[in-house]
């Protein structure tokens, strides 16, 4: 089968290859390669696509490090050793495919049930992440994955309050005079959002941050509300009440616009700054103040991230906050309003590329990816259906970054679970393979990419063939298909005519070969006159779909399953943001990056690390009625008193003991999404 790798034709001198950043973050840059006999010597921000303007991040720039790095993965390999050892032995591709698709068979002979993919955001990519894949699960009619691990409770939030993943264009914010940064470390993790953000503070805008931690971005704001994890809802309640107590609302817009105001409002009136500054550990006349900034300046826009909804009432801290701007009208300016994601404008055709009708009718049963700890240790039931038998993970790394990692690794290191990893490292989770195959990385493969922070498509080129026994993730799936005797034609479709698929009716491809980027077309101020894709066509403060499931439907503060102080043993809350140099548990294993972040740290206030003998430096034991995790500890003010800082994602084989925070954190789900509560951990903190 015609893998459609597609390589550009070799001539003399350098190529230009344009392709997009395949990973999860929210500026989805577009990319321009320098090919030089065949070698990509450089990757560089394609500067005539305007939100990347020629500009990478840090991690993104040193891509061909990661692509010829001496330890990539480059023949299918056979485990040879116990699982975990990360023993294996070289062997051909179809021993390989033969010895997995009689395994598959034998146990989808069975109940195909028992057979579960499990991947996220490896790559962004619609076709190299759920496209051929999908195609060949559904078919199969194994478990369906519920990918909730990053974005699904504020996902369903904003949902339920603006009816999709909707919201302002971000270059625009570069004209607001007040910019709110809710839970988001613009600086690491939406790096071209930033430079948006410093050219409206140059024009004399207002930066304010609100995040637990004091993160290179809060130190470059103005201001800096440190409150304490999982109290999101509360403070915007409080803004909501000071908004409605001083008359700073948009009332035409209120009546026009929004359902349920009048609960919302009543609702909105218990919640004084000073009952939200106990709850939050904020002084409450600065909830006042932040509340009298936003209700008095134009435009004002609030720039949400997900790092606030990793807690139990992660889903309606995400509706509390999505209010906010219909309050004050500023939806009215395109400089005002709000964005957490802007993935729901994008019309993509999903359905051709993931071919839910293979599927038949039947309706396989769906397993959380967020309690694939507990679900791998869970035997055959009528509550569960079949216990899992195989594994098939792609564009993930669950034994690192999946909660709770003590119960992963005991799943994963069942000897009668078979599991097959596609990979281009060693990760965690391939040592518990008992195939690991070569993965392509994205200088090697077609792709077609949305965005979720901005609002482009672009697509991706192969730049250079690729490395070694390499195969792109299509490649291997429809190889698996033609031996386990799926004639479907789908199965024959290559790459480049995935990607032409998925733009379906509404996206130009042909723009996309001549440019790699094309725009949708969003208007400048989406909501400005309403027309919001809920059900009414409103802002939904009051949602009846949630009401009907048995859940409030107004929005609420929920504390956490594991309120900072409640506890004597474990008194200070941690959350795990990512280290500056890694994403998710991506780049970890370049020397360059890893030398940079130098080893696994925990930031802890002066306050918190004096009493308990913890010196800057030196190797503490975290811990909690899960694990413990050792790694070393930086006394600073970046941890604010009660809270300390895990950054992740470590591998857990670069980790001090064989552990990361992952370690510590729970297998609960949130309110809404049923996604993870990261951030909803309590722990302790001792000198190892």
């Amino acid at each position: 089968m015609n893998s459609g790798i597609g390589i550009p034709p070799s001539i003399r001198g350098p190529q230009q290859v344009r392709g997009a950043c395949p990973h999860d973050c929210p500026d989805t840059c577009a990319l321009v390669t320098t090919v030089v006999d065949g070698v990509a010597v450089k990757v560089q921000g394609n500067p005539e696509h305007r939100p990347t303007d020629g500009v990478l991040c840090a991690k993104v720039s040193r891509y061909t490090e990661r692509t010829y790095h001496d330890e990539r993965l480059l023949r299918p390999l056979r485990r040879a050793g116990p699982k975990g050892s990360g023993r294996f032995e070289p062997v051909g591709w179809d021993e390989a495919l033969d010895d997995i698709a009689a395994r598959l068979k034998d146990i989808a002979a069975r109940d195909p049930q028992a057979i579960l993919p499990y991947s996220y955001c490896g790559t962004m990519g619609l076709v190299q992440g759920e496209g051929m894949a999908a195609r060949f699960f559904h078919r199969l009619g194994a478990s369906l994955l519920d990918r909730t691990i990053c974005a699904s409770a504020g996902g369903a939030g904003l949902t339920h309050t603006l009816g999709g993943k909707v919201g302002m264009k971000v270059e625009f914010f570069a004209e607001a005079r007040l910019i709110l940064i809710w839970g988001s470390n613009s600086i690491t993790s939406n790096l071209h959002f930033w430079r948006l953000a410093q050219e409206a503070k140059r024009n004399g805008a207002r930066l304010v941050c609100i995040d637990p931690r004091r993160t290179e971005t809060a130190e470059k704001c103005h201001e800096h509300l440190a409150l304490l994890p999982g109290t999101d809802a509360a403070l915007a309640l409080a803004l909501m009440h000071e908004l409605i107590e001083h008359d700073w609302l948009d009332h035409d817009y209120l009546a026009q616009h929004t359902l349920g105001w009048e609960a919302l409002r009543e609702r909105a009136l218990r919640w004084s700054p000073e009952r939200a500054a106990m709850v939050c550990g904020l002084p409450a006349q600065q909830i006042r103040d932040l509340a009298r900034e936003y209700g008095t300046t134009r435009p004002a826009a609030i720039r949400l991230n997900y790092g606030m909804q990793r807690v139990r009432g992660g889903g309606n801290a995400a509706r509390a906050v999505a209010c906010l701007p219909a309050l004050t009208g500023a939806w009215r300016h395109r400089a005002g309003g709000l964005l957490l994601s802007s993935s729901g404008w994008s019309p993509a055709d999903r359905a051709a590329l993931q071919r839910p009708d293979l599927l038949a009718g039947r309706t396989p049963r769906v397993v959380n990816m967020s309690t694939i700890g507990d679900d791998l240790l869970r035997p055959t039931s009528p509550a569960f259906g079949p216990r899992i038998e195989a594994l098939v993970v792609y564009n993930s790394n669950p034994v690192a970054v999946a909660p709770e990692s003590a119960r992963v690794v005991q799943g994963f290191a069942r000897e009668d679970l078979f599991t097959v990893v596609l990979e281009q490292f060693q990760t965690d989770t391939a040592d518990y393979a008992d195939y690991v195959l070569p993965a392509t990385t994205q200088l090697e493969h077609w792709d077609l990419h949305t965005a979720y922070g901005h609002t482009d498509v672009l697509l991706n080129r192969p730049a250079v063939a690729p490395l070694g026994e390499a195969r792109p993730n299509t490649q291997v799936f429809r190889d698996l298909a033609s031996r386990m005797g799926f004639q479907d034609p789908c199965f024959s479709d290559t790459d480049e005519q995935m990607c032409r698929q998925g733009c379906g009716s509404r996206i130009d491809f042909d723009e996309l070969l001549d440019k790699g980027f094309t725009s949708l077309p969003v208007p400048d101020a989406p909501f400005a006159h309403g027309g919001f894709p809920t059900a009414s066509g409103r802002c939904e403060f009051f949602s009846a779909a949630l009401a009907r499931q048995g859940l409030d439907g107004l929005p609420d503060h929920l504390p956490n399953y594991e309120v900072a102080g409640a506890s004597q043993h474990f008194p200070l809350a941690m959350i795990s943001p990512p280290a500056r140099n890694f994403l998710n548990s991506t780049f970890v294993n370049l020397r360059s990056l890893r030398d940079i972040e130098r080893q696994p740290v925990l930031e802890i206030h002066p306050l918190d690390a004096q009493p308990r003998g913890i010196q800057d430096g030196g190797v503490v034991r975290v811990f909690n009625e899960r694990g413990e995790y050792h790694c070393k500890a930086q006394v600073c003010e970046r941890a604010r008193p009660g809270v300390v800082n895990g950054l992740g994602i470590w591998w857990r084989k670069f980790g001090l003991a064989g552990t990361n925070v992952n370690q510590l954190t729970s297998q609960r789900l949130t309110d809404l999404g049923n996604g993870p509560v990261f951030y909803d951990c309590l722990v302790d903190v001792q000198p190892a």
